[in-house]
């Protein structure tokens, strides 16, 4: 007996975004290798901070960097499924905020895997702790929903 939580479910996350498996992202045992996971949630938060946030990854001089990340696997999925990846903000300190990803397929409101990503806001140059930029402090708050999942 365990005492994980339900599934996160998709009307949870403000922010969808498709993700398309590819060959590779299988593994020896017919599905998605539990690293490629972290790219997904990297992929789903790095085109949201550059679509509604303006972050240019190549001139900012204030980038995030992933300081903490982890995913709870529900079921595994394969190549050729196509995936959606639901994105929503859980705190927004001064310089750090934490996401939280989920990953689901088809029509089925339950994530198949559900994870977490935490940036640090950091100076390009000296790479010390910079409050996070404007724009994308205004971003990331569309995204900021009450915490209702234990991690």
């Amino acid at each position: 007996m365990t005492d994980r939580p339900p599934p996160a479910r998709r009307e949870a996350f403000p922010h969808i975004r498709r993700i398309d498996t590819r060959w590779m992202d299988n593994d020896v045992y017919g599905h998605v290798n539990n690293v490629v996971y972290y790219s997904y949630f990297d992929t789903v938060i790095n085109a949201y901070l550059i679509e509604a946030g303006g972050l240019d990854p190549v001139r900012d001089q204030v980038v995030g960097l992933c300081v903490e990340s982890g995913c709870r696997y529900r079921r595994p999925v394969a190549f050729p499924e196509p995936l959606e990846a639901g994105l929503r903000v859980a705190h927004i300190g001064r310089t750090s905020v934490r996401y939280e990803v989920a990953i689901f397929t088809g029509d089925r409101p339950e994530a198949a895997a559900e994870g977490w990503f935490v940036h640090v806001f950091v100076a390009r140059e000296g790479g010390r702790p910079h409050p996070i930029p404007p724009r994308i402090r205004q971003a990331l708050a569309r995204l900021l929903v009450e915490k209702t999942d234990p991690d």
